[in-house]
């Protein structure tokens, strides 16, 4: 895929994963939406840094969970910029619950987790569709292991993400011939996310062959990749886990 002049909307892309591979496409000529919800901050100073190298870049509030504001977001990216090819859909929450602990797993988290992590990433997608198709564009999904797994920072996250997976199959179908969706799923990214949850990063990466957890770099290097390089692969879920999951 030609990325030069080309147009990305990057969910929680002002932080971690997201800002990793807003750089990265940055590098090679993408103009960029980063999307946020709560984190101004955050994506602003992405936004600049963004532009220090040269790109052009803007910031778009959207909570991804409503369709009307993914959809005026969408809108909104297409009158900047004049086009869209490439959704990230990055965006993710969740609750830190032990898995044995059924009752600590609320209706409320629930209710968060899974329409931050699925219905998010489906309204984006649906709302960017048209654009993507007349472009022959993709999306990539950041998935997780706990998807595959089943473990995690809660069984509702992992439930979440194993549907994420699933959706990006029937995206993949759905959006064929013209638009390729793939996910990533990765193990344990040191970033804010894990802060202050030491014990968890210590359960959720030892034994991994790599003998580390990635990098936000590590992750985005394979979103990088699936967009650019691997343009005969559809449907797929690549794991960056370090080698922590292997099937």
């Amino acid at each position: 895929m030609q990325l030069k002049d080309t147009v990305a909307v990057i969910t929680g892309g002002g932080t971690g994963i997201g800002r990793a591979t807003a750089i990265l496409l940055a590098q090679k000529g993408v103009r960029i939406a980063v999307n946020y919800s709560r984190s101004k901050d955050d994506a602003e100073q992405t936004v600049a840094e963004l532009r220090g190298l040269g790109a052009a870049a803007i910031a778009c509030k959207a909570d991804v969970s409503k369709d009307t504001e993914v959809r005026a977001m969408i809108s909104e990216v297409v009158r900047e910029f004049g086009r869209l090819d490439i959704v990230v859909n990055n965006a993710g929450t969740t609750r830190y619950v032990e898995l044995a602990d059924l009752e600590g797993l609320t209706e409320q988290y629930w209710d968060e987790i899974l329409a931050v992590n699925v219905k998010g990433a489906f309204f984006v997608s649906r709302a960017a569709a048209p654009e993507l198709s007349r472009n022959k564009g993709c999306i990539v999904n950041v998935a997780s292991i706990a998807g595959l797994h089943g473990k995690g920072s809660s069984m509702a996250y992992a439930a979440s993400k194993a549907a994420m997976i699933s959706l990006t199959k029937s995206l993949a179908y759905a959006l064929a011939p013209d638009v390729r969706v793939n996910a990533v799923a990765p193990g344990i990214v040191m970033s804010r996310w894990v802060e202050g949850h030491e014990d968890h990063v210590a359960r959720s990466s030892g034994g991994a062959p790599l003998g580390k957890p990635a990098q936000p770099e590590d992750v985005a290097e394979v979103i990088l990749s699936l967009i650019d390089r691997a343009t005969h692969v559809t449907g797929q879920t690549w794991v960056v886990d370090g080698g922590l999951v292997m099937r």
